[in-house]
């Protein structure tokens, strides 16, 4: 069974998230911080990262990845993203931010899974 972390200050998001990842069968841990968050990562080491850009700060989520990959870590992570329709700005995987994949929220439940898988099997 795949474990993935997701790290999102919106409680909402990360119990429908929770929910629609247990439901195809992953084990699934969540937190609502950054600092919580690196510390899940370190200890369940899983098989993916669903990290938000914005929470405590605006740039929480590009840091948190950032810190994650300067420290070997290359679990894939998918980063939720509204920033766009907030700063009216788009980013791509690799651009600015070393992450595997972008979506936008809200994500329907057939597209979060087809990502998920995608970056578990990559």
């Amino acid at each position: 069974m795949s474990i993935i972390v997701v790290i999102d200050d919106d409680h909402d998001i990360l119990e429908a998230t929770e929910l629609i990842l247990q439901a195809s069968n992953f084990e699934v841990f969540t937190t609502d911080n950054p600092t919580n968050g690196y510390l899940l990562v370190k200890e369940k080491k899983p098989d993916l990262i669903i990290l938000d850009v914005m929470m405590d700060e605006p740039d929480d989520g590009f840091f948190l990845a950032q810190k994650f990959r300067r420290e070997g870590i290359t679990t894939p992570i998918l980063m939720y993203t509204s920033i766009s329709k907030v700063v009216g700005m788009e980013y791509g995987a690799g651009e600015m931010v070393p992450v595997d994949d972008f979506v936008e929220k809200p994500i329907s439940s057939s597209e979060l899974i087809k990502k998920v898988k995608f970056l578990i099997n990559k």
